[in-house]
């Protein structure tokens, strides 16, 4: 497999991704990264416009063939997680609770890759845009640069994304067409009972540890009981909050829930939500507590146009061998904003295989660091998929 399809001057991309990742940035912070983004833009000479869904940046090249309004957008995201690093690499982050553990960096970089490789290599029909996207993890950067006017301000017709996988070797494509990753929602449930001695009037008290625990419990069954087995589905309570640990006999007033509920339809995705909402109106009447749930809806399912994603096929198998993609591959249970643009224009979402020995980590890993190695094969295939792209648009 040819890892090089495109010239890159990989050592100056190494450098720029080491650089973003000493200084990483959260959601809608994405200040200095942006900056660099901009300067590196400007270097080459390629037009932006900043500020689009706060610190999101949108760069375009046209072709120097004629054409008649093909368009393609390629998309990164650009920032960091609240996580403490451990990765103990030199360029790790110097910036206390932050740091790059899913690989914003490298998408950003492999996205400049290809803003470099088409700057110098214009032979193509229509327009490239370069989405550069803040704010992925959970905060709502890709809905911010859709309701900024993304679409509307720039006609792309397809747009295409991709994350590094470390559950794949490098060299291994992920792909399929329909659903690859999961809608996600926020769950979080405040319990509000009465508090009182846990030894002298427990039978007094409306305990919201108990109900806590039992709302636990039951809240684990919707999957196996509400839900059609052959539709993924996931209710996980991930956080509870209640009391002191060094008031062993004191009973709480209030204790707090929070989980995450993901789906790959949005009819399975209701379910679980109705259910949870049934279950937690039920011991709110039972107990008498009041039991309070809010769902926040983070990102619907990342779908795949069947034609941009059979597209994205041929250009992997023509690009780096027959046995690049993955067979059978299955969705992930993860979620991903990009879904919004994929709402409101076709496109595709691939998983690039990242794992080797010197990278086992995986995402959100606090040990976790990018694999500089496929920094070339990211360009490679974004720049791919443009081309196809535009070409289909013109057949």
């Amino acid at each position: 497999m040819e890892k090089n399809l495109v010239e890159v001057n990989l050592d100056k991309l190494v450098s720029f991704r080491r650089d973003v990742h000493r200084h990483p940035e959260l959601g809608f912070e994405e200040h200095e990264t942006s900056r660099k983004i901009r300067e590196y833009l400007e270097a080459l000479d390629v037009e932006y416009v900043s500020g689009i869904g706060k610190t999101g940046i949108v760069a375009w090249i046209v072709g120097s063939r004629e054409g008649h309004g093909a368009s393609v957008g390629l998309r990164a995201d650009m920032d960091a997680l609240p996580l403490e690093e451990h990765s103990g690499v030199d360029h790790a982050s110097r910036h206390h609770g932050r740091m790059h553990a899913c690989g914003h960096d490298g998408h950003t970089t492999m996205l400049l890759g290809a803003v470099e490789y088409f700057r110098h290599n214009r032979a193509f029909s229509g327009t490239i845009y370069f989405i550069f996207q803040p704010a992925e993890e959970g905060v709502g950067g890709g809905k911010a640069m859709v309701d900024d006017g993304l679409f509307e301000r720039f006609p792309i017709k397809e747009v295409y994304g991709l994350h590094n996988w470390p559950g794949l070797p490098v060299g291994k494509f992920g792909l399929v067409s329909g659903p690859i990753m999961a809608s996600g929602d926020r769950v979080d449930i405040t319990i509000q009972g009465r508090g009182g001695h846990g030894g002298l009037n427990p039978h007094g008290c409306v305990d919201p540890i108990r109900i806590a625990a039992e709302l636990i419990s039951k809240a684990h069954t919707i999957i196996s009981r509400e839900v059609d087995p052959l539709n993924p589905a996931v209710l996980s309570i991930c956080a509870i909050q209640g009391g002191d640990l060094d008031g062993f006999a004191v009973i709480p007033n209030t204790t707090k829930l929070s989980g995450t509920i993901r789906a790959l339809d949005e009819e399975t995705r209701t379910i679980v939500a109705s259910g949870l909402r049934r279950l937690c109106e039920s011991l709110e009447h039972y107990y008498g507590a009041t039991i309070e749930l809010k769902i926040e809806d983070k990102f619907g399912v990342t779908f795949n146009d069947a034609e941009a994603t059979e597209s994205a096929r041929k250009v992997i198998q023509e690009c780096f061998g027959e046995d690049a993609l993955v067979r059978d591959y299955k969705p992930s249970m993860g979620g991903e904003d990009f879904s919004y643009m994929l709402a409101v224009r076709p496109g595709s979402y691939i998983h690039v295989g990242s794992g080797d020995e010197d990278h086992p980590h995986g995402l959100h890993n606090p040990q976790y660091d990018f694999n500089d190695s496929i920094i070339p094969l990211g360009v490679s295939l974004l720049s791919r998929l443009a081309v196809a792209s535009l070409n289909r648009q013109y057949s």
